[in-house]
């Protein structure tokens, strides 16, 4: 960990020099309307870090460019403020009728992540590496238990696996006991740093997110219940512009859920997508659409199913309400064989597929939110002669058993503590000292 983030102060100058003695490349945080007097007085900084919340994503592209044309020099990173912590609850939380409805203690376990929102900051600005941050959260006027180094490890891993940057808050007792040499914080702060530098490997980092279901919307708003039960079911998804039905290349996704109002050209696009194969899924559609000639098939009270070419369109007549009866569809939508992965054993367990440019798996990043220790069952769609896993703290890698059926293939995780990454290779890969645990 090299870079440092410091919030504007009158301080700052001070601060910033020394920083710069100890070897940190040096950032300060402001919010946006202060950035332009920031950049004007920055001296020795690396950058500067605009926090821009998701309401004044507007501004952002209106005094963002003015701002990079007046100081070339300096580099302007955008921070989205409103991560949420990564961590496990203990039942399932759906929106119904704007009423948050709990479930029952043995349902499916509810888990915060924050890969919705970093999906979504890869589209509203795809040339930077998606950036966010979190309070941990707690009453300021209470003593909360002291975080512990899974929670961290949690948080780190989570950004790595996610491939986006993370500003960490280090809480003032894990801040005081660093300046001490307090043994404990020490040892905590050795393991964080092992999980860092576990996904600091640039050949991960290039490749790209593999996803096979695209969503596509008007809003960009990452707290959206759709987008947070997708990927809590483990279903790979890209986030799009109404824009990008036109522009974008389709052809590697198999289910497109549009939320957005389209024009007359997407809808176009939507028809010649599903003669293609492709299967559309209009939600809150009203309205006259060129593939409405066929006589559709009622599916249920509120969805109707257009036959067209090779694929279909289905017609949701009124918003999603159940985020997570969505999810399932979307899943069985896909068909057994177009589903990238399955888990087994992985109630709360998310994962991350990247491909190269072939389409192809080639690394899954896991993240277990939950704890304990899990042996995991994990298929992937290809049939693969290498399999190798590896985890923060241990040389890699761990060669496991891959057994092929049917265009998949499968194997067993013997153990995932917080995070590990698995390597899928086509050809056998020489044999690298396993580790032993």
């Amino acid at each position: 960990m090299n870079n440092l983030v410091l919030s504007w102060n009158e301080n700052i100058s001070a601060q910033v020099k020394a920083a710069r003695k100890q070897g940190y490349q040096v950032y300060v945080e402001v919010p946006l309307d202060q950035a332009a007097g920031v950049a004007d007085t920055a001296s020795g900084l690396a950058g500067i870090i605009l926090s821009v919340p998701a309401s004044k994503s507007g501004e952002l592209e209106k005094y963002l460019p003015k701002l990079q044309s007046a100081h070339p020099k300096l580099r302007f990173v955008v921070l989205d403020p409103d991560g949420k912590r990564p961590e496990m609850r203990g039942s399932l939380v759906i929106k119904r009728d704007s009423v948050l409805a709990v479930s029952s203690p043995t349902a499916q376990p509810w888990i915060d992540s924050n890969l919705a929102l970093v999906k979504v900051e890869q589209r509203s600005n795809p040339a930077q590496v998606p950036m966010y941050t979190f309070s941990w959260g707690g009453d300021s006027g209470q003593q909360q238990p002291a975080l512990t180094a899974e929670d961290y490890s949690l948080a780190v891993a989570e950004a790595g696996a996610c491939h986006a940057d993370l500003i960490l808050e280090l809480e003032d007792r894990l801040q005081k006991g660093l300046i001490d040499h307090d043994p404990q914080a020490r040892a905590l702060w050795s393991q964080v740093r092992s999980y860092a530098g576990f996904y600091s490997h640039a050949a991960e980092q290039a490749m790209e997110a593999a996803a096979t279901v695209a969503v596509v919307v008007d809003d960009l708003d990452p707290s959206d219940e759709a987008m947070n039960l997708l990927a809590r079911h483990n279903i790979p998804f890209e986030v799009l512009r109404p824009a990008d039905l036109q522009s974008a290349d389709l052809r590697g996704f198999d289910v497109i859920a549009v939320f957005a109002k389209p024009d007359r050209p997407a809808c176009e696009r939507m028809g010649e997508l599903a003669k293609l194969g492709k299967t559309i899924v209009l939600v809150d559609a009203h309205g006259s659409y060129p593939w409405q000639n066929d006589q559709p098939v009622r599916v249920n009270e509120h969805v109707l199913s257009y036959a067209v070419g090779k694929g279909k369109v289905l017609e949701l007549a009124e918003p999603v309400t159940d985020p997570e009866t969505f999810a399932q569809d979307i899943r069985r939508l896909l068909g057994t064989q177009n589903v990238l992965m399955n888990l087994w054993n992985g109630l709360t367990t998310i994962a991350v597929p990247y491909s190269e440019h072939s389409g192809t798996v080639k690394v899954l990043e896991l993240i277990n939110y939950s704890g304990d220790p899990l042996r995991l069952q994990v298929q992937v769609k290809g049939t693969f002669a290498s399999i190798r896993y590896e985890t923060p703290g241990h040389a890699c890698c761990e060669s496991l058993v891959p057994v092929k059926h049917n265009g998949f293939t499968e194997f067993v995780i013997p153990e995932l503590q917080i995070a590990g990454r698995v390597h899928l290779e086509a050809h056998p890969v020489p044999d690298s000292q396993p580790s032993h645990r």
